[in-house]
């Protein structure tokens, strides 16, 4: 009986506002469903065309005049060629994780012929590995012997990662921020992104080379987060609560309302 009184005393103002608080609920868990839609087909169509991209043959890499439209969506993982000098001695190793456990990449800036510079991902090693390649980079010497790289298109990882920052000071690197570690060793023009050196094995113009410097190329792992369908299920299922709750309400209104004389 309570409860059927309060039904009855429900003013008109107060449905009123339960009826646009219901609305803009519905609507904006809608909205917010079909949005999570539209970045499904996307990712979608993401996945497809690096699929494709990366069994593509390798081409040049992109010259100076194109890093400023270089993006992850139209280049990332493009398989690409690059000639020049490795400057050794301006190596960094960030922190790594992968299929062959702990360590490090080695990275290392490639001066090109116009005097710009590309940084490599030239391979993993393990942690046990660290002094060793510590040692080899300060006793690094110059080189004028130009190599070519073949590899992958990769975007720089800004911050860090492994829930810690990079320290340029104690040169320590969790990620493989292009834009701090070239700071770090003074390089001024830099590409905005690197190179894994090494091709997938399902490339055609994969080649499986021995590494003489010990490191393993080739680990480049192509995979893409795609929870959108997730939470358009989500929205859409608490759109779908939003009218069941306005149903109960209404079918309450009703019981609760006594017949008219």
């Amino acid at each position: 009986m309570k409860n059927q009184s309060a039904a009855r005393q429900r003013s008109p103002f107060t449905k009123a506002m339960l009826a646009i608080v219901g609305i803009a609920l519905f609507l904006g868990f809608m909205a917010l469903g079909t949005w999570q839609v539209k970045r499904l087909f996307w990712k979608l169509d993401l996945i497809e065309r690096v699929e494709q991209r990366v069994h593509s043959a390798p081409v040049a890499a992109p010259a100076a005049s194109q890093w400023s439209q270089i993006d992850a969506a139209n280049f990332e993982y493009l398989p690409v060629t690059v000639q020049g000098v490795r400057l050794d001695k301006l190596s960094v190793l960030t922190k790594a994780l992968t299929e062959a456990g702990a360590g490090f990449w080695v990275l290392t800036p490639l001066q090109l012929a116009d005097g710009s510079h590309i940084l490599i991902n030239r391979g993993f090693t393990p942690e046990k590995q660290r002094a060793e390649w510590l040692k080899q980079i300060e006793q690094a010497g110059d080189s004028s012997e130009t190599v070519t790289v073949t590899g992958l298109i990769r975007m720089s990882e800004p911050s860090g990662g492994f829930l810690r920052s990079n320290n340029a000071d104690t040169q320590q690197w969790f990620s493989r921020d292009v834009a701090a570690i070239a700071q770090s060793k003074g390089l001024t023009q830099v590409a905005p992104y690197f190179i894994d050196q090494g091709l997938p094995a399902s490339n055609p113009a994969h080649q499986a080379q021995e590494s003489k410097d010990g490191l393993r190329s080739g680990m480049t792992v192509i995979q893409f987060t795609n929870t959108h369908l997730v939470y358009a299920l989500t929205w859409y299922g608490l759109a779908a609560m939003v009218l069941l709750g306005a149903w109960l309400v209404r079918r309450h209104d009703k019981t609760a309302t006594p017949p008219r004389a």
